[in-house]
């Protein structure tokens, strides 16, 4: 059996003894009945894609229906659903070929169909790092106040901060959200691996690239998990206005369960490590910081501290019945987060 396949074992492995291993996907609105339907009859790769291919291709004839009968909005909303199925099951293949291109490419065939049919303007756009092509989204509600750059997890892409972008939409944010080394389309299509100096330059082009489209517009930075990190570092170019994370992760050596320690191997180059905050930078940006108490990688003595650090306007917000990411209170962060903004 080769590596590849070990981790995708100890990933399903760890989807049947840990329920904070579905807080994620639960959170970013798979159903309850497929997570339940994935932990009982799973056991290995062939199983995960049948059950979510299934539900996928029910979810598209459905707004396929929704679409003969001139029902746009519900047509959109399972389109995101089949694309949301589509996600997760190239998210379990660690390294990139053949597999994860083709369910990618299914999620994101979805994803321009609900596109289609949105209310707001979404189009797609790139930006150049090293070389690199990387591929992100844009979202422009009518009216807009602010825009928000949606920074993500490393070991997650775009398409999976959604409820992030309609969120912060609707509460009349424009949205810039990019696919950054070892993530998402950057990795799997262009084989890019994370590095410290990769980051650095990603945020920079991100922000530059905001600031470029929306020049009238203030901008500020979200980030959860080690997207929150590089929010907090991010804080420090003069363009951005405040800065809003939801568990950053402040320090190296934490104690991560062994599949995901192996599935960051694969998109994060040897001997380096990009997923936490430098040491000496500036905190003088108006910072949200968002933190669980039961957060198993972020100490709460961690998240207090670096509070305690911030000089300009800050706020910490703690949820004592979260774990790490918060995922379950989504919808309390976006709005959260947009009031900190628009303050």
């Amino acid at each position: 059996m080769d590596y590849a396949n070990q981790t995708i074992e100890k990933t399903i492995s760890m989807g049947y003894v840990s329920e904070s291993f579905w807080d994620r996907w639960l959170g970013s609105g798979l159903p309850k009945p497929t997570v339940y339907e994935l932990r009982q009859r799973v056991n290995g790769i062939e199983d995960w894609m049948e059950v979510l291919h299934s539900y996928a291709d029910m979810f598209e004839q459905l707004a396929l229906k929704m679409q003969r009968q001139h029902l746009i909005s519900e047509a959109e909303y399972f389109y995101r659903n089949a694309a949301m199925n589509y996600y997760l099951i190239q998210w379990m293949f660690p390294c990139t070929g053949t597999d994860k291109q083709m369910w990618y490419e299914y999620c994101r065939d979805m994803y321009l169909e609900a596109d289609s049919l949105a209310a707001d303007l979404i189009s797609e756009a790139e930006i150049q790092v090293e070389g690199n092509q990387c591929r992100g989204r844009v979202r422009i509600p009518k009216h807009p106040r602010g825009c928000v750059i949606l920074l993500n997890p490393i070991d997650s892409a775009k398409e999976e901060s959604f409820k992030f972008e309609t969120g912060f939409a609707r509460e009349g944010f424009v949205t810039v959200s990019f696919d950054g080394p070892g993530q998402g389309e950057t990795y799997v299509f262009n084989c890019c691996l994370a590095t410290r100096r990769g980051w650095e330059l990603f945020v920079e082009e991100v922000i530059e690239f905001a600031a470029q489209q929306f020049p009238e517009l203030p901008l500020h930075l979200f980030g959860t998990s080690f997207g929150g990190s590089w929010a907090i570092e991010g804080g420090s170019h003069p363009r951005i206005d405040r800065v809003a994370a939801v568990s950053p992760v402040l320090e190296s050596g934490i104690e991560m369960p062994d599949y995901f320690k192996e599935r960051l191997s694969y998109v994060i180059a040897e001997g380096e490590n990009p997923l936490i905050l430098k040491e000496n930078i500036r905190h003088d940006r108006p910072t949200l910081l968002i933190h669980g108490r039961m957060d198993e990688w972020v100490r709460n003595e961690q998240i207090r501290s670096l509070y305690r650090t911030v000089t300009a306007d800050r706020l910490l917000i703690e949820y004592p019945d979260e774990r790490h990411g918060c995922s379950f209170r989504m919808d309390d962060i976006i709005r959260a987060a947009s009031d900190w903004y628009a303050s």
